[in-house]
Formats: structure tokens, C-alpha cells, sequence
């Protein structure tokens, strides 16, 4: 069910507000694209800086705006067990298909801590649930050994790997097997993640370019590794430069200039440095990617 390529959805601002308009634009856009998924409320979406009330709004806009079309994970972990719970209660009473689960950042529990975690949001709440390891945003690195402890608890399907590391994945795959759906959480390394046991991406990429992260997949499973291979190379610069800065700076100013949302984030993170705009500019026009009606 949750396979190939998933939008991790940039969360659009207009004056200090959710602008959901501008997330309706973005939402058929990806799914007219290819995408298999929408992810709102994850580390694109801004979660960090949303209020309780403002994560139920997106959440709610965005199962509104894909009406059944693909599946919705709902971002909805925290450091805190008691409100990964709520929100995941919430998720899961709005309707949407799965909840994506962060390690607890900052705490930094022991990773008897992390299934204790997981386990208690498991059994409260009966919803396909995705572990989701970023240790280079946490402070805090799932170990495989857990993940696999973790691939036990029944409704725990899936993973969203973030260490860009081939062979950790590896020994996940190796370890767990078909008890658990392996998902990159680093685009420029989408395709030998998905030659190391991988099913699919939630990418930052294909809010900006999402056919192009679909061929990528396409070609792998239909069979065509070379073009597969050509699709990600293509595909590599704006991959690279939609981390020159710290997501989602890059990819909010690149919706910008595509037109599908106004340029506004949330502080303490700033609008992307001038010199990296012209940059941004010729990558989008190389891509052949048309710029929408102005938002």
C-alpha cells in the first residue's frame, strides 16, 4: 500500500496563515504527476513550528484536497509519547490511511526507550504506523536491531529511512524482510536505496518535481535500470540544491518560483540566500518545469 513515490507536502503560508488553496494546487499537481502518497505534517511540512490546532487544520485540508486519490500519512510523532498519541488519535479519527512517527528529538532515549515509544503509540491507536529515522535532525539513530524488535508489533508496516546509508538499509532489509516496507527519506540517494531492498521515497523532491521522481521508480521496477539511472542523474542537481540549506528552505522558495505558493516560512528558519536563487532558477528551467499561475 504505501510504496513508490510519497510527497513529503510543504505546508503553504499566506500571512501568517494554512493556505489552502495553494495546497490544493500543490496536491493535484503531485498526483497528477505519479505520486502514490501525500505526507502532511512531516519535517517539509514545518510540523516543528505549527500549532496543535494548525496540525489538524493541514492535516484535515489535506485528506479534504486528495478526496481518496492516494493514501495519507499523517505526520504525528513528537518527543513527547503522550502527544504522538493524540495526534495519532487524531489522525487516525480524521481518515487518514497511515501515521508517519519521528524518533523523540532532543530527549534522546535509549533505544529501549524508542520501542517503549512506539510499542505504547502502537497500542493505543490502531492505524498503519511508519517509524521514521533522521538522526541528523534528532539527535538520535534507530539502530537496526530495534527496527527489527520494532517490525514485530503488528500494525508497524513501514520505515522511512533518513541516513542515506546503503548498508544500514541493507541489513534492515536483510534482517526484517516483508515485515516491514523500507522507505528512503533521502532523495538523492532514492535509486540504489531501492537496489538495496527499497519500495519507494517520501521526497522532498516531488513537490517540485514529482515525474521526474516517479521515472526514477519506474524504470527501476519495470526493468530498466540504465534509464532508471539516467532519470536520477537528471534528477541529481535540484536533489542536491534543494538541500543547500536546511529543508524546507529550498523547496518553499522553489514552489515559489514555480508559482504554486507564496515564498513565506515560519521562523526561526529565514527565506533561502540570494545566491542560491539563480542557481534554483536554472535547475527548474533544465527540468523543463513550467512555471503555474501566479498564486
Amino acid at each position: 500500500m504505501f510504496e513508490g513515490v510519497i510527497c513529503a507536502l510543504i505546508t503553504p503560508f499566506r500571512d501568517g496563515r494554512v493556505d489552502g488553496p495553494a495546497m490544493s494546487r500543490l496536491i493535484d499537481y503531485q498526483i497528477a504527476n505519479g505520486v502514490r502518497g501525500i505526507v502532511p505534517c512531516g519535517t517539509t511540512g514545518e510540523s516543528a513550528t505549527l500549532t496543535h490546532d494548525e496540525h489538524k487544520e493541514v492535516i484535515n485540508l489535506c485528506l479534504k484536497y486528495v478526496d481518496g486519490r492516494v493514501p495519507v500519512i499523517a505526520g504525528t510523532g513528537s518527543n513527547s509519547t503522550a502527544e504522538s498519541i493524540h495526534l495519532t488519535r487524531f489522525a487516525k479519527s480524521a481518515g487518514a490511511n497511515a501515521a508517519l512517527l519521528i524518533t523523540p528529538y532532543y530527549n534522546k532515549p535509549t533505544q529501549s526507550g524508542l520501542v517503549a515509544h512506539y510499542r505504547a503509540i502502537a497500542e493505543a491507536v490502531d492505524l498503519p504506523l511508519i517509524l521514521y529515522n533522521v538522526p541528523g535532525r534528532t539527535g538520535l539513530d534507530m539502530q537496526a536491531a530495534t527496527v527489527a524488535q520494532l517490525a514485530q508489533i503488528g500494525n508497524v508496516v513501514g520505515l522511512k529511512e533518513a541516513t542515506a546509508n546503503m548498508e544500514r538499509a541493507s541489513t534492515i532489509h536483510r534482517t526484517c524482510g516483508n515485515n516491514i516496507t523500507l522507505l528512503s527519506g533521502d532523495d538523492a540517494t532514492f535509486l540504489p536505496f531501492l537496489a538495496v531492498g527499497g519500495k519507494g521515497v517520501i521526497s522532498v523532491s516531488a513537490n517540485i518535481a514529482p515525474a521526474h521522481m516517479v521515472a526514477i521508480y519506474d524504470h527501476w521496477t519495470q526493468g530498466r535500470p540504465m534509464e532508471a539511472l539516467a532519470a536520477h542523474e537528471t534528477l541529481l542537481p535540484l536533489n542536491q540544491h534543494l538541500f543547500c540549506e536546511t529543508n524546507p528552505i529550498p523547496v518553499k522558495a522553489a514552489a515559489h518560483m514555480l508559482g504554486f505558493c507564496g515564498p513565506e516560512i515560519r521562523a526561526p528558519l529565514t527565506p533561502m540566500s540570494p545566491v542560491h536563487e539563480e542557481p534554483m532558477r536554472r535547475i527548474l528551467e533544465a527540468l523543463g518545469l513550467p512555471r503555474q499561475a501566479a498564486s
